[in-house]
């Protein structure tokens, strides 16, 4: 029987083509098994494909996107999909707009670029893939090599090994709902 922690909660992940297969089906599937509604939001069109061939639909366009009709965004790795998403600034205002509203958000592996981007890096305490570890620290970040770190609703984790404690993490946030020392 599904767990109804995540009941009425709707989940944004935001991605593109090139994004790490794993980091979207796990969450994803935690999500729905939890009880939340993921929702694929991207700036591709009809459907977006994974760097080993898993394809999924988008649901909602980016630039449709409004992070108030969500209670929480995911943002999976993969070193195409971050660096996309990085340089698109619909994707950018859209994962700042969670910050702004203190909900919680979780980003893995090479995701957490877009947080640079969105001027939400500095100050807080996160990990990322070791290869993001300079650029995190330049942005005024506290970068740790730890499985998940958690700070004031921002999850984050390494690699796909890391899957596990990440899901279990990114359910508890989301249904906490909003952390007051979520800032953008």
């Amino acid at each position: 029987m599904a767990s109804t922690e995540l009941s009425g909660k709707r989940v944004a992940f935001l991605l593109t083509n090139g994004y790490e297969d794993s980091e979207l089906t796990s969450p994803w599937d935690a999500v729905a098994q939890a009880g939340g509604t993921p929702v694929l939001v991207s700036p591709a069109d009809g459907s977006v494909t994974g760097k080993n061939g898993h394809e999924q639909p988008v649901d909602v366009s980016v630039t449709d996107a409004d992070a108030a009709d969500f209670d929480s965004l995911v943002l999976p790795g993969g070193v195409v999909n971050a660096d996309h998403l990085r340089m698109d600034q619909d994707a950018i205002a859209f994962t700042k707009a969670f910050f702004t509203a203190h909900k919680p958000v979780a980003a893995i592996c090479h995701a957490p670029w877009i947080l640079i981007e969105a001027g939400v890096a500095e100050g807080r305490k996160l990990t990322s893939y070791s290869s993001l570890r300079t650029d995190l620290r330049n942005a005024g970040a506290q970068w740790v090599d730890e499985e998940v770190v958690v700070d004031q609703g921002l999850v984050t984790s390494r690699t796909p090994d890391d899957l596990p404690a990440f899901n279990a993490k990114v359910v508890e946030e989301i249904a906490e709902g909003a952390h007051a020392g979520q800032h953008a």
